[in-house]
């Protein structure tokens, strides 16, 4: 439209058209458009000097689409939308529109059927149940966290500590109303208490707007919206500076591999298939009752890969954990008999996406995590795509995970018959760089919660919790460990109420939450635990193979050649004068002992000297004879290195 003729339609009809962004929507329809939000969505534009809001959405096939709202008391007539020409998107301009003024598209589909959708790329929607889209301007929040932002820049994330806590929002804590905390709630009491415990991270279960707290946000609608539960898109931002601020990163989880059916989300958008693929097998996952996107359309490649890149440009976050990828890596999985058109089961489509999702979000964002939780035998995910991976940087490592839960719930008295499980995970710890998760998954839908896991009486539980805990955190590989857990949360997580805090004041409970505590800030500080990560060059086996007394002990190496020992004993049995190998003669010194009275244990807390022995032991030069607790775990280090290590 010319000047006059915007003129001339804004006084007439009250709203007009734009002839631009040919160079956006040939991007779009490629797949290559990255920033596609900021052209899609409801956006500010001025022209001859009028403020408006320019309304943007992909339809392929619908035949007709009239925008509706609070702007205009929700006349379904009054605003319809224009087909930009030679593509399948459609556009609108209306002066007026205010800030949280509510929206929706009604949508004509071939077939005459009157759809009203939510908009894909909204920022900001309804609370739940209603549905509408509100428009949102994203621009003026002021961040704070250039100093977090730096040092993410300098950083190595494969051998450096990282400690993450998943959180669901809604259940972390509730108000003594029972009412849900909001975004600037969470700032105040979840942050304090992240930092306090000395984790390096929150992973917040998907925060995407979604209509069913039930679905814990892995079925959304507003893949670009921050879910109003808690506050407003920049409610969210302030929690992410906040969490900055504090020094810790944010990770949020990200589900690309589906979306719900409700009536006004991305399913059967305008009457056909939109984002979800033209063929009702690949289209519907039964399992879960939603419908799977189609990574073969360019536009959902934009769609996709915008919304990466909008998450990291609008909130800072630090990474994203990508669920279900084995749901979209193979088009059999969930018991479907699709093949590809070379007869295998890999969806080839899904894997192209996937490669080009990494190395664009890589492009842009170098240091932040991808983190894929993949189930299967995949080769190669946390490899870079020149490589031949699929580009990833982390993969969380459920075979780790699945093996120690098994071995963890047996009868110490027949643990020595699986001692394989021990021992199994050093084969391929290093094949990919891993992510030990305990994560929701392990407790909840009758597995039971990580301390009523464990066998034996009631002391016998916690102890087998925090010899669990301290294996997990000597073993190579990042740290994942679900809210609750941390202070032997006895029942199984419940999304419908809060954490039962008030085990705090039982002293066993709290006695697990000060280990975790300090397991986390050794962690942190304890660089052989962490600075060599990524190969065998960071660990050596000590004891390997005695499965009789259920004992294992290995040494993590630090880049400098500094050693700690980590010791366990799987079975109640203490064992008073228990031999370890060790390389370098002096005076060794517990540094951690799960055992402590500090943690409820019966071994005095004041740390405890072993002088070697010149008696080789597990083919090492010298040995040390320590005293090694049943159901308990200590780590060791050379005095002198101990001590260089605490200036």
């Amino acid at each position: 439209m010319t000047d006059q003729n915007i003129q001339d339609s804004i006084l007439k009809k009250g709203y007009f058209y734009l002839n631009e962004g040919d160079f956006d929507i040939h991007l779009f329809h490629e797949g290559s458009y990255y920033k596609s939000y900021e052209f899609l969505g409801a956006h500010y534009i001025t022209r001859l000097d009028i403020e408006a809001v320019r309304f943007v959405v992909w339809s392929p096939n619908a035949t007709a689409i009239h925008l509706m709202g609070d702007f205009n008391d929700w006349d379904e007539t009054q605003f319809p939308m224009q087909r930009i020409k030679g593509s399948s998107l459609w556009q609108i301009c209306i002066p007026g529109v205010q800030m949280f003024d509510r929206y929706k598209y009604r949508i004509t589909a071939t077939d005459g059927q009157i759809l009203y959708k939510a908009d894909p790329y909204a920022f900001h929607a309804e609370e739940r149940p209603e549905t509408a889209s509100k428009f949102y301007d994203l621009k003026g929040y002021i961040w704070h966290d250039s100093e977090w932002l730096k040092s993410r820049e300098a950083s190595d994330d494969y051998n450096r500590p990282i400690s993450i806590y998943e959180v669901n929002l809604l259940s972390w804590r509730k108000k003594h109303d029972g009412k849900q905390y909001s975004y600037h709630d969470l700032a105040q009491e979840l942050i304090p208490y992240v930092k306090e415990m000395n984790f390096t991270h929150i992973e917040l279960m998907p925060i995407m707007e979604h209509p069913y707290d039930g679905s814990w946000g892995y079925q959304i609608t507003g893949y670009y919206a921050p879910t109003s539960r808690f506050g407003t898109p920049k409610d969210f931002m302030y929690f992410v500076d906040t969490c900055h601020q504090n020094g810790i990163g944010v990770i949020l989880d990200w589900v690309p591999g589906h979306y719900c059916k409700d009536a006004h989300g991305l399913y059967h958008f305008d009457g056909g298939s939109v984002f979800e693929s033209h063929d009702y097998d690949k289209a519907h996952n039964d399992e879960w009752g939603t419908a799977n996107f189609d990574y073969g359309k360019p536009e959902v490649k934009s769609f996709l890969i915008s919304n990466l890149l909008y998450w990291h440009d609008y909130y800072h976050v630090d990474g994203i954990r990508i669920d279900a990828v084995a749901y979209m890596l193979y088009l059999n999985f969930g018991g479907k008999l699709l093949k590809n058109k070379y007869g295998g089961f890999e969806n080839l489509e899904a894997v192209d996406f996937i490669k080009q999702m990494n190395e664009i979000v890589f492009k842009y964002y170098p240091n932040t995590l991808m983190m894929a939780e993949e189930s299967t035998a995949w080769p190669m995910v946390s490899w870079p795509t020149a490589s031949g991976g699929l580009g990833f940087n982390y993969k969380w490592n459920m075979g780790w995970m699945n093996d120690i839960l098994e071995y963890m719930q047996l009868d110490p008295v027949f643990r020595s018959g699986f001692h394989k499980a021990l021992t199994f995970t050093m084969t391929y710890a290093f094949s990919e760089n891993f992510v030990l998760p305990l994560s929701h998954d392990e407790v909840v839908h009758g597995k039971k919660s990580l301390l009523e896991k464990m066998p034996g009486t009631y002391h016998e539980k916690f102890s087998n919790l925090k010899l669990l805990y301290a294996y997990m955190y000597a073993h190579p590989g990042k740290k994942l460990l679900f809210m609750g857990s941390e202070f032997g949360q006895f029942i199984e997580w419940n999304e419908w109420q809060a954490l039962d805090w008030h085990l705090l004041n039982y002293d066993s409970h709290k006695n697990v939450q000060t280990f975790l505590k300090d397991l986390n800030g050794f962690y942190k500080t304890e660089a052989c635990l962490y600075g060599v990560d990524t190969s065998y060059d960071g660990y050596e086996w000590i004891e390997v193979d005695n499965s009789k007394e259920s004992i294992i002990s290995f040494e993590r190496i630090d880049a400098d050649g500094h050693k700690l020992l980590a010791i366990f004993n799987f079975t109640p049995v203490g064992r008073n004068a228990h031999p370890i190998g060790v390389t370098q003669e002096g005076t060794y010194e517990v540094v951690l002992n799960s055992n402590s009275e500090r943690y409820g244990g019966s071994s005095p807390s004041q740390k405890k000297n072993y002088q070697t022995e010149n008696e080789p032991a597990f083919n090492r030069p010298y040995s040390i004879r320590i005293e090694l607790p049943g159901l308990s775990a200590v780590y060791i280090k050379l005095k002198e290195e101990a001590t260089h290590e605490r200036r």
